[in-house]
């Protein structure tokens, strides 16, 4: 007897047909986020208040035990986590489409449903290279930077003015962004499609990744535009004490949805 297969899901083999996204689809995905956001749940603002309280407590950790050198790649390295961390809207997103149940408490459903090990399995992947990022970005710090000025960790105002004012300073400035930005580019390839596409396919994560890197080779320039909207939105969203993040944060996670569902043929 044939066993009947969840709507959406695909066998091993199965053919993955994409679509070339431009910036009309952008601006249609971060609309349909707003729309989400506003349709009965933004009593979800609480969590998106989660993650940046979450990456605050890591910087003064780091600031304490003072590792000062890594306080800015913590915070500009926790974007890379962001797709999978959103994963519980992608949840939501989906359930709205299908007419059920997307109230709050099916957040977390994607992480004991048909999907959770896959997502699991790629937010693994990419927690190891944030993880990679900090002991990079740390060995800049210390050839470029630290050697020279070893004491200069000690106190925020000196190492500061110090880093702003040395040539080993700027010359860690830019090799350290140089860096990131290569960090930044290869995962946002890699997770940007590839969570929702998890969340709603049931696809393994090696078949999502791969089609993701697929969408951002077939539109490269919609891809970094993207990627530049997101970094624009949070250091907005940041700025009012990170307030603002417990908007910008759902808003991303449901326009991500919506791109996906442009991008790949479901």
């Amino acid at each position: 007897m044939a066993i009947a297969r969840p709507a959406g899901s695909l066998h091993a083999g199965d053919e993955i047909h994409i679509r070339k996204i431009g910036l009309h689809d952008l601006m249609t995905a971060l609309a349909q986020g707003w729309d989400d956001f506003l349709d009965k749940r933004g009593d979800l603002v609480f969590v998106g208040l989660i993650y940046p309280a979450a990456v605050m407590l890591a910087g003064i950790y780091a600031y304490q035990e003072s590792v000062l050198p890594l306080v800015f790649p913590i915070v500009a390295g926790a974007v890379l986590l962001g797709p999978a961390v959103a994963s519980g809207f992608y949840e939501l997103a989906r359930r709205r489409e299908l007419g059920l149940d997307a109230r709050w408490r099916h957040f977390l459903d994607v992480f004991h449903g048909p999907a959770a090990l896959s997502v699991i399995s790629l937010a693994a992947v990419v927690a190891l290279l944030f993880v990679v990022w900090l002991i990079a970005a740390w060995y800049i710090y210390a050839t470029t930077f630290g050697a020279a000025y070893p004491d200069a960790a000690r106190n925020v105002g000196t190492f500061f003015h110090t880093v702003l004012s040395t040539s080993e300073g700027w010359r860690m400035i830019v090799i350290g962004n140089l860096v990131g930005f290569g960090f930044a580019v290869v995962v946002l390839a890699m997770s940007f499609i590839s969570f929702p596409m998890m969340v709603d396919d049931r696809v393994d994560w090696g078949t999502a990744m791969r089609t993701s890197v697929r969408v951002a080779m077939k539109s490269p320039g919609t891809t970094a535009i993207w990627g530049v909207m997101v970094v624009g939105m949070l250091v907005l969203g940041a700025l009012p004490a990170l307030i603002g993040l417990a908007v910008v944060l759902p808003v991303l996670g449901y326009a991500t949805w919506h791109l996906y569902t442009r991008a790949v043929v479901r």
